[in-house]
């Protein structure tokens, strides 16, 4: 069921890059709208997902899951139909507010239904499998744009919907302790407004100067909702981010890498995508093949990086796979004009899928298993949230550092630093990780509670009218 409902997800996500130059071509804009149709849904997705954690603690897993199916998929065909560029770009931030509810409940219904040592193994099968998503997504992206249109690829996002909310009536969620969880409002807007004036600021900036009043004025705001939120979550007694989480040091070490290394995964992503068919020429099916290794590799990879990880740590996984993957970037500096995929390129992308692969299993394992099941919804949006807004900020800075038209030497400036910011990740790993297995305050968790498929839930668990399992003797 997780992995169904992340699929949903990650397919929209592995498919609008190969689509980005066949939207501009048809709708116009150029690069800044490319950035938009990326970063709206970032942007959405990275501010709502740490409130839709809490709801996710508050109301339970299952029905906010089947709430974000339900926005995902109306979304999506709103996306499918739009006639110009803003009701796309406003589709797609409705799409990111129905993946905040849908990502963080997914992950927390297997961080309740695996004790800690079978965690990091279900997880590995986790990303093993949401990982087709982005094996499928380039091959049926590219055939969907070259064949027939690149309004397709939000269209095909319906049917995994349906079939996704149709299973999730199946289950019962199984009870947890009576907690009551206040949703934080304020914040929530402090960090929409935050992010929108200063992604707004960071995208418009390379069109319009930084002296035009819209962008000076969209920064400054920016800027101080951000700092608004940094001190209300420090006074507040129902913080949405709970800063006392940091101090738990894998978590606080696990998301200061996530920054960096989902800062680089969005930003060599989108410029890859971009190169591949506005440089060198390939159509979008050549380029969704071209990145194949990448997927591919996390698909074979994650689950025996899952178990590994979970016998011996995740330090190790975590310091090294980072840093293979900024390799891989680096060897990408052998492109030039005269350019050959094969000796160019390949390389560099099957040793950044290595890296990958090796990397994302053990940091999700570490990032949840420093949490205690209660938080695990938002344990799991805090991270997501961290790994979003890392990437919308990377892709509002790409059009600045390409320099408004894309070449190879503005490909060349996009891939150092992408591979700087993999193996700062790797190396803050390697400082700070710890083999822990413990928890918060150190207790492990060894009893893990589920869900059940109505059919065949065992007798303890019984279903109210609400469908929400309950234990008879707790």
């Amino acid at each position: 069921m997780a992995i169904l409902a992340s699929f949903v997800a990650f397919l929209d996500g592995s498919v609008v890059n190969l689509a980005l130059p066949a939207i501009s071509g048809d709708l116009g804009g150029g690069l800044t709208t490319q950035q938009w149709v990326v970063d709206a849904y970032l942007l959405t997705l990275g501010a709502l997902i740490l409130v839709a954690g809490s709801i996710s603690d508050a109301f339970g897993r299952l029905p906010v899951l089947r709430a974000g199916l339900v926005i995902f998929g109306v979304s999506s065909v709103v996306c499918a139909l739009a006639p110009t560029d803003l009701i796309l770009i406003i589709g797609r931030g409705v799409q990111g507010a129905g993946a905040a509810l849908l990502v963080p409940s997914s992950l927390a219904l297997i961080n309740s239904a695996f004790s800690p040592d079978d965690q990091p193994k279900a997880i590995g099968t986790w990303t093993a499998w949401t990982g087709t998503a982005f094996v499928v997504g380039p091959l049926l992206g590219g055939v969907l744009v070259d064949a027939l249109n690149w309004r397709w690829i939000f269209a095909v996002n319906v049917l995994p919907v349906v079939v996704t909310l149709v299973l999730s009536m199946r289950l019962v969620e199984a009870p947890r302790p009576p907690t009551r969880t206040r949703i934080d409002v304020p914040g929530a807007v402090l960090t929409a407004a935050g992010l929108a004036g200063t992604v707004y600021a960071l995208i418009e900036e390379q069109r319009l100067g930084l002296s035009n009043p819209a962008v000076a004025v969209s920064l400054i705001v920016g800027v101080l909702c951000l700092a608004g939120l940094g001190w209300r979550e420090l006074h507040t007694d129902n913080p949405m981010i709970p800063l006392r989480m940091f101090r738990v040091r894998n978590f606080g070490v696990g998301n200061l890498a996530t920054t960096f290394m989902y800062a680089g995964l969005s930003m060599g992503s989108l410029i890859t995508a971009l190169f591949l068919q506005e440089v060198a020429g390939f159509s979008a099916l050549a380029a969704g093949l071209a990145t194949l290794p990448v997927p591919v590799l996390s698909f074979f990879i994650a689950r025996p990086v899952g178990a590994l990880s979970a016998r011996y740590g995740p330090r190790l996984f975590m310091a090294c796979g980072p840093i293979l993957a900024g390799c891989g970037y680096l060897l990408m500096l052998t492109t030039d004009d005269d350019f050959n995929f094969w000796w160019q390129m390949l390389p560099g992308l099957v040793l950044f899928g290595l890296g990958l692969s090796v990397t994302v299993t053990p940091l999700t394992s570490a990032v949840l298993a420093a949490v205690s099941r209660e938080q695990s919804g938002i344990g799991s949006a805090i991270n997501n949230a961290i790994s979003r807004v890392s990437g919308l900020v990377a892709v509002a800075c790409t059009g600045i550092i390409v320099g408004g038209v894309l070449d190879t030497a503005g490909f060349h400036r996009t891939v150092l630093i992408t591979a700087v910011l993999f193996i700062a990740g790797g190396m803050v790993s390697a400082l700070g990780i710890r083999n822990s297995e413990h928890r918060e305050g150190g207790v492990p968790l060894r009893a893990a509670a589920g869900c059940y498929d109505r059919a065949t839930a065992p007798p303890s668990v019984r279903a109210d009218s609400d469908g929400i399992g309950h234990l008879d003797n707790p």
